[in-house]
């Protein structure tokens, strides 16, 4: 086990009136597993990921990673969990525009204790050829695929991805979801994916299903299915 939530909950107070995001989720999860957590909007699916990630503190309950209760971390080292352990794709790609491919992965590599070598990941993304390249002068599946390098440069236990292929085609989304499989693979690494697209669960060696702040059910699958065959 890698990562355990107990009784976590999520509370926001918006004055007069509170929003429970997130409801006495329980969850466990094991090193080189690709998860998805599945829901609609509002379900908490980002809610969890941004807990999960040490993006967001918990109202309650407690979060564990690696024997480590990082629920208890004051913001330094919190930070420094999210630097040295975690690697975050969004929907939406957050690269700066004056920097070159490569120099928008360089960021995160000065920053990482135990890097990656950058033009490998390039390789491993598809893009090397492309790494002088600025973000203007890439499709966006070729930025989504830069994001991914960047998070992936850090070479950390565990990437957390919101929503990575939301804003893209059917195809570059396959692309993507096949290089965060052989990230997985290759390194031996956790992926947790957050989508409110069902196809994409098939992948999955387990899914969570979240409904109104509530972990709902949790299914392991048995049978993934290839990336190829998923419909999307």
């Amino acid at each position: 086990m890698l990562i355990k939530g107990e009784k976590i909950s999520k509370i926001y107070d918006m004055g007069e009136v509170k929003v429970n995001a997130l409801l006495d989720a329980d969850f466990e999860i094991d090193k080189e597993e690709f998860l998805v957590i599945l829901g609609p909007s509002g379900s908490g699916k980002s809610t969890l990921l941004n807990i999960i990630g040490g993006m967001d503190k918990l109202s309650s309950g407690t979060l564990i990673y690696n024997n480590q209760i990082i629920s208890k971390l004051d913001s330094k080292n919190l930070t420094l969990y999210r630097r040295n352990n975690i690697g975050f794709v969004f929907q939406f790609y957050n690269l700066m525009p004056n920097l070159t491919a490569y120099e928008n992965i360089e960021l995160a590599h000065q920053i990482a204790t135990n890097p990656l070598d950058i033009d490998e990941v390039l390789k491993d993304v598809g893009l090397y050829e492309r790494k002088n390249h600025f973000p203007s002068q890439l499709s966006g599946g070729e930025q989504q695929r830069i994001a991914l390098a960047r998070a992936l440069v850090k070479n950390p236990d565990v990437l957390l991805c919101d929503e990575p292929t939301g804003a893209l085609d059917s195809k570059t989304s396959k692309e993507v979801l096949k290089i965060l499989y052989k990230f997985l693979k290759k390194y031996k690494k956790t992926v947790i994916i957050i989508t409110h697209n069902s196809e994409i669960s098939k992948i999955a060696n387990r899914v969570f299903y979240l409904k109104d702040g509530r972990i709902e059910n949790i299914v392991n699958n048995k049978n993934p299915i290839s990336i190829d065959e998923v419909v999307l």
